[in-house]
């Protein structure tokens, strides 16, 4: 089974990736990690990606495309496998469905994990981390024993720039503006699989199973 992963940040992805990758036996493969490990084989499109990072220059699609294609092509993705973080344009969704076709491939779902803005406002904005060992904390969801204090090491949690609420907001609404576009493409190819990502992280996890079924 073939799955793209769809969802603002902090609805809830990489943990149900996880589950999911533990229930069906296939990859989660996320573009950054794509990334790091062709540069790490030192792989021909790897070679180039490293090129680009290094220089500060925004990897070009054609060789996100090909990192891909590479990663794709490793024993692991036999059973299947999860995109997480591509395609992330309608071009690029068009590119994996020709780059598919052309292994007798395709993609079977598209899990869409949905929240409300209000909610992911309130998600990230909780979030605290330990500028000592970078434990994460939650105010609401995982506070820490003591008020400001990593349970860990004892040393003082702070809240990121782009946590805040002002920052949060810029974020949602840049997610939404670039994502919209590819929920309506795989709503036209029948792939859509909305969820609702609010509830318990099992419950989240029953509904997707009930989807892909």
């Amino acid at each position: 089974m073939n799955l793209i992963l769809l969802g603002p940040p902090a609805a809830g992805k990489g943990t149900q990736a996880k589950m999911l990758t533990k229930a069906y036996g296939i990859p989660q493969i996320s573009t950054g990690d794509m990334l790091r490990e062709a540069v790490k084989a030192g792989s021909p499109m790897g070679l180039k990606a490293k090129s680009c990072m290094d220089s500060g220059a925004l990897v070009p699609d054609e060789v996100v495309i090909g990192i891909v294609d590479e990663r794709l092509q490793q024993a692991d993705c036999q059973k299947g496998f999860i995109l997480d973080g591509f395609p992330r344009t309608t071009a690029q969704a068009d590119t994996l469905k020709g780059m598919l076709a052309a292994k007798k491939m395709k993609i079977d779902h598209v899990v869409c994990i949905q929240v409300a803005t209000d909610e992911l406002i309130r998600r990230l904005a909780g979030r605290r981390i330990c500028r000592q060992c970078m434990a994460p904390f939650h105010v609401m969801f995982n506070p820490p024993k003591k008020k400001g204090v990593c349970d860990a090491c004892g040393g003082e949690l702070y809240q990121r720039d782009d946590d805040k609420e002002e920052s949060v907001a810029v974020r949602l609404k840049a997610y939404e503006n670039q994502t919209k576009p590819l929920v309506d493409y795989y709503q036209r190819e029948g792939l859509l699989r909305p969820i609702d990502g609010i509830g318990e992280v099992d419950a989240i996890q029953s509904r997707i199973k009930q989807a892909l079924a």
